[in-house]
């Protein structure tokens, strides 16, 4: 990576800042508000390519954005939606999605409920992983949340339940339950995998319900939770496999579940947090001929101290076991990442991240995606990573 291609980094990671798009207006007597967000990065390693970008040689292969309009139509009732667009490497392709159109009544603030597609309240950060600009860090952990496998929490079409009851002296609890039906994009990282072994996957999602309770608690700045999630998942397509020859492909799971703990203490300029997750899957594949059981466990580590109105410091350690009853010592089954972040606030609408990822491992590269995919590598996959990447985020 020689000077000219930091310099030209540098420069188009600056573009968003000069690009406005943000304003409200009126329809009958109620005001409509219009907000946007948009991020570009470029990612650096040393040796494996990650994320489906050609990091190896430097790539600016990720860009994400969105838009979304809202209204008040009542005190009571509110409507808005999003169309959210990404192109990580392999992943998204430019391909528009509806990320949520949602219709929320709030009868009392212990009780409301909410219609559509609706984004999927589990753990800290799933509603919100895709606004770069309300974190301090530029990848999320992966551990829990995956870039590559966006899709399979974000959303849900169907419907919610919610509110927040009140504890008196002992803070309160706030309360989601949830179902509908998941619906993944074809240019997601579960279905690039798969193609790389010569399975085209046209469609792939199903049932999913599940809740979260979180106790805010009586001391300032504490919250504790807990999510859990049912799926009935179907994946159908064709293959072309040597050896297996070509025809129609199907996939079911017929157990597919997901339980996370998580906390998070915020006071002055510092915020700690800390999520556990555990994924359990019991799938039928390549037509019902093969069973596959696979128990995903990942947790988290991060604190992030804003030392001044322009600069935040952060770091975190994540670890991922792909298979949890599979050595753990095994590059191919696990990846631990330590990770450090200097968030730089240019002004009230404009952030650049830097941040350098310390990788050992890269999972399980030919069942479970996290970032590193033997399509990406044929020369094969280095047990050690150094990945930088550089990102800024202009929100309105």
């Amino acid at each position: 990576m020689n000077f000219k291609t930091v310099t030209l980094a540098a420069a188009l990671c600056a573009a968003p800042g000069a690009i406005y798009a943000q304003f409200d207006f009126t329809v009958d007597g109620r005001s409509v508000q219009i907000h946007s967000f948009v991020s570009q990065g470029f990612g650096y390693s040393n040796d494996n390519n990650y994320l489906t970008m050609k990091t190896s040689q430097g790539s600016f292969a990720m860009t994400d954005g969105g838009i979304n309009a809202s209204t008040q139509l009542t005190d009571k009732f509110r409507v808005g939606a999003q169309v959210y667009d990404r192109n990580i490497g392999n992943l998204g392709k430019w391909h528009p999605q509806l990320d949520w159109a949602v219709a929320d009544y709030r009868f009392k603030s212990w009780f409301g409920i909410r219609g559509g597609v609706v984004k999927t309240t589990f753990g800290l950060e799933n509603d919100t992983q895709d606004m770069d600009f309300l974190h301090t860090f530029a990848l999320l952990p992966q551990s829990i949340y995956p870039t590559d496998l966006r899709d399979a929490l974000i959303r849900h079409r169907g419907g919610d339940i919610y509110g927040e009851i009140p504890l008196k002296r002992l803070g309160s609890l706030s309360y989601t339950g949830f179902a509908g039906m998941r619906v993944d994009s074809v240019n997601g990282g579960y279905i690039y995998l798969l193609q790389g072994v010569g399975i085209n996957m046209t469609q792939y999602g199903g049932l999913q319900f599940g809740g979260d309770l979180r106790w805010n608690t009586p001391l300032k700045g504490l919250l504790v939770g807990g999510s859990h999630m049912d799926e009935d998942i179907t994946g159908k397509g064709t293959y072309n496999m040597p050896g297996f020859g070509a025809g129609p492909y199907e996939e079911h799971s017929n157990k597919d579940q997901a339980n996370q703990l998580y906390g998070q203490y915020a006071v002055g300029n510092l915020k700690v947090e800390g999520e556990y997750r555990r994924w359990w899957r019991d799938q039928q594949i390549f037509n019902g001929v093969f069973s596959v059981t696979t128990d995903t466990r990942g947790w988290y580590t991060s604190a992030a101290y804003r030392i001044s109105k322009r600069l935040e410091l952060g770091s975190y350690y994540s670890r991922l076991v792909a298979v949890w009853a599979t050595n753990h010592d095994n590059p191919d089954n696990h990846l631990y990442d330590k990770v450090v972040t200097a968030r730089v606030d240019l002004n009230s609408h404009w952030n650049v991240k830097v941040e350098g990822h310390f990788m050992d491992g890269y999972g399980a590269p030919t069942m479970y995606p996290v970032g590193f995919y033997t399509t990406d590598n044929p020369q094969g996959l280095k047990p050690q990573t150094r990945f930088l990447l550089i990102r800024t985020g202009w929100n309105f």
